[in-house]
């Protein structure tokens, strides 16, 4: 049967529960009982006519090499992959995207007559959800990386210069830290890039948001009620486009908050989220994937946590 709350740890993957429709597709992580993903892929298989259901599943540090081989013996078609586990997965497939090559992180397994296929859907799931938000492409704006130095910032920052994007702003905590990340951008282009570097300080933002079309939060702020403002009062204006890669079922973000309260628009992380499983769902079935199911799936299991 079709399990309510679909989570397994590691030792039943050497001898999986057998399920109908049968398990074919996960997410791991430590920890993973949080994940929504399950309530966004299996309305989709549902929607395409696919026997098959996703699930969740514990997997410790250390052992995502073993996982995916279990997986692959099992009869799984593919796996999602978060934290803390997306740099362990670079190195336990055996076909690595060039992107994800590029990004130096896999979150999407693809198996494949028993190979290993490894992607990494950040990047395109980004430039997706920011097309669908605000009706345009990142290659025409100037845009602010709030947290860069970081898994997600460094993700966002590759994506948008091989995107096009002609102004980039990176800004974190430690300058100094962006350094490797500047020479790396610089070695994706030989377009005349604007690249620039601040600190994460109320006073640079307030001044450098002047040249800004989008901001976008991949620091954890925002996460937890009571977190500081990554921006100081005042300093968005309704023309920014504000996009926190944050999501919470608990209600909307402090950056959020601060974009609706000067009539800005923005987007937060469930729209990733979305667009993440919709380019994994396509690298395992290939064509489109049924978004709007996905979304509906994602919305009404957030509505019933609020």
């Amino acid at each position: 049967m079709r399990v309510a709350s679909p989570f397994f740890t590691f030792d039943q993957l050497h001898n999986f529960p057998v399920l109908t429709p049968p398990a074919r597709l996960a997410v791991i992580g430590d920890p993973i009982a949080h994940s929504k993903s399950p309530q966004m892929h299996n309305p989709a298989l549902m929607a395409r006519g696919i026997e098959a259901q996703y699930v969740r599943v514990q997997v410790p540090v250390g052992h995502v090499r073993e996982a995916f081989r279990l997986f692959a013996d099992q009869g799984f078609l593919g796996v999602n992959i978060t934290i803390p586990h997306k740099f362990e997965a670079l190195d336990a497939v055996d076909v690595v995207d060039p992107l994800a090559a590029r990004l130096g992180a896999v979150n999407t397994l693809a198996i494949r007559e028993g190979r290993l296929y490894g992607y990494n859907t950040d990047g395109p799931g980004f430039l997706r959800s920011v097309r669908e938000a605000f009706g345009t492409e990142v290659r025409d704006l100037r845009v602010l990386i709030l947290g860069a130095g970081g898994g997600a910032g460094r993700a966002v920052a590759v994506q948008c210069v091989l995107a096009g994007c002609r102004h980039l702003l990176l800004a974190n905590r430690t300058e100094s830290k962006l350094a490797a990340l500047l020479d790396e951008l610089r070695s994706l282009t030989t377009e005349a890039v604007a690249l620039e570097t601040c600190s994460l300080d109320h006073g640079q933002l307030a001044a450098r948001l002047v040249g800004v079309d989008l901001v976008v939060n991949a620091t954890s702020v925002g996460m937890k009620d009571g977190d500081a403002p990554l921006l100081p009062a005042g300093a968005l204006e309704d023309r920014h486009l504000v996009y926190d890669m944050v999501y919470r079922a608990s209600g909307p973000t402090e950056l959020i908050r601060q974009a609706a309260g000067v009539g800005a628009r923005h987007a937060d992380g469930m729209c990733l989220l979305l667009h993440q499983g919709a380019i994994s769902f396509e690298h395992w079935f290939g064509g489109e994937a049924p978004l709007e199911a996905m979304r509906t799936g994602l919305m009404t299991t957030l509505a019933a946590l609020a």
